[in-house]
Order: structure tokens, then C-alpha cells, then sequence
């Protein structure tokens, strides 16, 4: 793949065989910012667990302390007084079997959030095969399913998180971005990697943290110390 001038530059300053401790790695996360837009500061985790097997998947959320820079709008299925709260907590959508056409049949997705209350599960379930290939199922484990809207709007609102393994158990995440100060980089990047180190299962052998890694959307990859993490 042929890589611009400004990648190939700033690829020179990360040197691809050594691990960074988390205080370098953000520095130069911050150097090799190549692109004219505001990059997101993502991590990438791969973990020593096979996520095929039900008793080794790891999935959760977390609120990051200083947020991600993105506003994430929020949609919330409910019904009855708790379309008031969702209301009032700040989601940018609420409605019931309504919304079921809008986005099945018309492709609606101005959302990156969906929190359902447990008595609308069976109503958003019919949105199971549009909604789980783009990870916007609601969850238990991530606080999505839940009656207390008003804590599930305000913690997303305020920077939480979903992680959760691909196929290849590897966590891809954004930490900030690259306009975030080194200690708010820093803060939200050991906050989730601590979420993940105690997410670990009791089935997992052998080396858990197999390799971290962060870069910008645009910039290259830079690889983080796994034995100072735990």
C-alpha cells in the first residue's frame, strides 16, 4: 500500500520494534499526527482468549474521564413516563414500534447509540439483522438495556464506551482526540485499559494482554509496553 509524504515522515519517528511505555506512546501518537482534521486517538487490544467460546468473550463499557471529542447521538426505545425521562435526559431520539420501518425499510440511522428499556427488547429484537452488523444492538453488559434511561443517556453522553472482541479477539477503541491534552490522552487511555485487565475471564490462560497498540486514524501504528499495563 502506498503510504503519502506526510505518513512516511512521521512513520520515521516510531520505531516499529520497540514498545513504548504509555507516557512516549501518547507523545508520539501526538507527533505522527499527519491529517488536516482533528484525528481520534484509537487503541487496539489484542487479547491471549478465544471469543468463540462463550466463557472467554470480553465485553463491557466504560465512561472514558475526559469523554472522546465526538458528540454521540443517542436513540432510546421506550414506552409510557419513561419517554418523558429519556426526553429530559438529553436523547436525541425517543419512540417505540414506530421507528421499527424508519429504520428497517428507509436505512434511518442518525444514531451511534441505542438504549432500549427491557420491555421494548422484543420490540427492537425485530431490528436483530440491520442492527447487530453495525454493533448497535442494545446490551445488558453495556448498560444499553436498562430502566434507569436517565444514567444510560447520561453516562454515554458523557464518554462511555462499548468495547468488545472481533473475530480476531482483537478491542478496537477511541482514547480522545488528537487535540486532547497528553494527561487527558493518558487518563482515558490506563481508564480503559483497567476496564479490560479486571473484564478478564476466569477461562483466559496464559498471557492475556498479547499486544496494545494506538495510533491516529491517519498516523502509524505505535506499540505500548503489555508488561507495564498489568
Amino acid at each position: 500500500m502506498k503510504r503519502g509524504k506526510k505518513y512516511t515522515e512521521a512513520a520515521k519517528l516510531v520505531n516499529r520494534e520497540e514498545q513504548y511505555d504509555v507516557a512516549e506512546a501518547i507523545d508520539l501518537v501526538k507527533k505522527t499526527a499527519v491529517a488536516k482534521f482533528d484525528e481520534t486517538v484509537e487503541a487496539h487490544i489484542r487479547l491471549g482468549v478465544d471469543g468463540r467460546h462463550a466463557d472467554q468473550q470480553v465485553r463491557g463499557a466504560v465512561v472514558l474521564p475526559h469523554g472522546t471529542g465526538k458528540t454521540v447521538r443517542v436513540l432510546v426505545f421506550a414506552k409510557g413516563d419513561k419517554v418523558a425521562e429519556a426526553e429530559a435526559a438529553g436523547a436525541d431520539y425517543v419512540g417505540g414500534e414506530e421507528l421499527i420501518p424508519k429504520i428497517q425499510n428507509d436505512g434511518w440511522f442518525e444514531f451511534d447509540v441505542v438504549v432500549a428499556t427491557p420491555d421494548m427488547m422484543g420490540v427492537v429484537g425485530r431490528l436483530g439483522r440491520v442492527l447487530g452488523p453495525k454493533g448497535l444492538m442494545p446490551n445488558p453488559k453495556a448498560g444499553t438495556v436498562t430502566m434507569d434511561v436517565t444514567k444510560a443517556v447520561n453516562d454515554i453522553k458523557a464518554g462511555k464506551i462499548e468495547y468488545r472482541l472481533d473475530k480476531a479477539n482483537i478491542i478496537h477503541c477511541p482514547v480522545g482526540k488528537n487535540s486532547f491534552t497528553e494527561e487527558q490522552l493518558t487518563e482515558n487511555f490506563n481508564t480503559l485499559m483497567d476496564a479490560i485487565i479486571k473484564a478478564k475471564p476466569s477461562s483466559a490462560k496464559g498471557q492475556y494482554l498479547k499486544s496494545v497498540t494506538i495510533a491516529n486514524t491517519m498516523g502509524p501504528g505505535i506499540k505500548v509496553n503489555t508488561l507495564k499495563l498489568v
